[in-house]
């Protein structure tokens, strides 16, 4: 009577692991409401760009046309537009950066513990097939 209930046992141990292996290599789904996805990066980072240079020219032309100058005024305030607009998609990259690398450790730190976790596992059905083991070999024992 030991064997079958013994077996099934076995059955369901691995079972069990098929499942968490499984589990571990199931693709992740993205999260696509991400506020960092590529396509919107890209997105905010040219209209950052575009954005700096029209409101320099912007102001530029205004003040060219309250002073009555030559489009001096527009010129500078266009190339100082643009200026920040590469100071600003400068610090959007480096944002990216930083929740990039930040992601990057979680994922390898969960990939640790689920590494230490199998080993701890591994011991475990080690331990338990050794304990098995003696047993079977008192039980032999026993009966000669």
């Amino acid at each position: 009577m030991g064997a079958p209930e013994e077996r099934s046992a076995k059955l369901d141990e691995l079972d069990r692991r098929i499942r968490a292996a499984r589990e571990a290599r199931a693709p992740k789904r993205g999260n696509t409401g991400d506020k960092f996805t590529a396509a919107g990066m890209a997105w905010r980072m040219t209209l950052e760009l575009v954005v700096g240079g029209m409101v320099g020219a912007a102001m530029g032309w205004g003040l060219d046309a309250l002073f009555g100058t030559l489009p001096i005024f527009l010129v500078v305030f266009i190339l100082l537009g643009f200026a920040a607009g590469i100071r600003t998609v400068m610090r959007s990259a480096e944002e990216l950066q930083k929740t990039q690398a930040a992601e990057a450790a979680k994922e390898k730190q969960a990939a640790e513990a689920a590494k230490e976790k199998r080993a701890a596992e591994a011991a475990e059905e080690n331990q338990a097939a050794e304990a098995a083991e003696d047993e079977q070999a008192a039980e032999a024992a026993e009966e000669d």
